[in-house]
């Protein structure tokens, strides 16, 4: 199989996210990365693209320069990465579907929800796929989740808690150096949202993934603890579902002891299921009046649809790293099939990667948390957000 020509806008040298994005392509040997706008700063740009062994003549000065000239080239790229701030993801990813180039985008896809919007019909009328890094929705053990919901075992779904607390920004950590936490405490790279675009929306995609079901209204209280910084920190959310399903959200980066502690627990009239991000490989399914068991990636009772997410035996852990190459690898096989003659469309069909849909719901879900906020918590139906 001839290797999927990948470029990448942002993940320079000393770029978390994008080292992130590198791995997860080459960990199951689909793509090649042979073109970059790598940085903003020239010189960043090109050491990075040196030390990724890109050729001098396809590390480029702008995003601009490299759609263009990718598309004019006999081998140049089938899709791109972006791995930019928050504010760069819709002039970058209008860009290059534009130039009849794949998207795999970090999320969250826009800064607003107009953007989405317009980014939802740009990329339909493009006719080339665009992948959204909600990488969470990936591991093996939330599949596992997402299909035993659907297939009834947990009966009719009554509440939904999910959480998503860390505590690296619980001092003011933007104003020591830390580029992270500088853009995303600034709104001008940000967006609107902090705490609640960075990782609220993580919190939020997997609510929906696992359970089926769109939230209909939200009722929230966004708060900035740390003084002087411009974005909020923590959110509390009170989440009504269709189907008269309940839930509530927590999301914080101000919460001392949590590394990365992503949890859902769901409950339905047969039973119930918790997965925590910290021990992925293992899911708690608890029937009504039964004793509680542990499902293990790959072990007894592992499911046969998630099979092409596992890479080691069962025991042998795998975690982020690899759940980010399932979305890598899904979209590795949507794109050949694009190469075979599939329209997008019919490339996705039955796939269960994050798309534009998903960044529109993304989207929609931090304006009406915000104006919910906005107005003491009052209850904001999601389709009544204003763009």
């Amino acid at each position: 199989m001839n290797k999927i020509r990948l470029g990448m806008v942002g993940g320079g040298s000393g770029a978390f996210i994008g080292a992130v994005h590198r791995i997860a392509a080459r960990l199951d040997n689909h793509y090649q990365l042979v073109a970059g706008a790598l940085s903003s700063h020239p010189d960043i740009a090109e050491q990075s693209a040196k030390d990724l062994g890109i050729a001098s003549e396809r590390s480029y000065s702008s995003y601009i320069d490299m759609a263009e000239a990718e598309a004019a080239r006999a081998d140049g790229i089938e899709a791109v990465s972006i791995v930019t701030p928050n504010h760069l993801h819709f002039p970058i990813a209008k860009a290059f579907l534009a130039a009849g180039i794949h998207v795999i985008c970090d999320k969250p896809m826009t800064c607003s929800l107009s953007e989405a919007l317009q980014l939802e019909q740009l990329a339909q009328q493009s006719g080339k796929l665009f992948v959204l890094t909600h990488n969470y929705s990936a591991y093996p053990m939330v599949r596992q989740a997402q299909q035993m919901v659907a297939d009834g075992l947990l009966g009719k779904l009554r509440v939904i808690q999910v959480e998503y607390a860390q505590d690296w920004l619980t001092s003011a950590a933007e104003k020591t150096g830390n580029k992270q936490a500088e853009w995303r405490s600034d709104p001008k790279r940000s967006g609107p949202a902090g705490c609640l675009g960075d990782i609220g929306t993580h919190a939020f995609n997997l609510a929906s993934f696992i359970s089926g079901l769109q939230v209909q209204q939200v009722s929230a209280e966004l708060n900035t603890f740390v003084e002087g910084r411009a974005l909020d920190d923590n959110v509390h959310a009170m989440l009504r579902f269709e189907q008269g399903v309940r839930g509530m959200l927590w999301s914080s980066q101000v919460a001392p002891g949590n590394e990365n502690s992503l949890r859902i627990r769901i409950y339905g009239s047969d039973g119930g299921l918790e997965w925590a991000q910290e021990h992925p490989n293992q899911l708690l399914y608890s029937p009504f009046a039964q004793a509680s068991r542990i499902l293990t990636r790959a072990g007894y009772g592992y499911q046969a649809a998630g099979e092409h997410l596992v890479r080691t035996p069962s025991g042998h852990p795998e975690g982020y790293l690899e759940a980010f190459s399932n979305i890598y690898s899904e979209a590795a096989q949507a794109i050949l099939a694009t190469r075979a003659g599939a329209t997008a469309e019919q490339a996705l069909a039955g796939s269960l990667l994050p798309g534009v849909s998903e960044g529109v719901d993304g989207l929609k879900f931090i304006n009406a948390v915000i104006q919910s906020s906005q107005n003491n918590g009052k209850w904001i139906a999601m389709e009544s957000v204003n763009e």
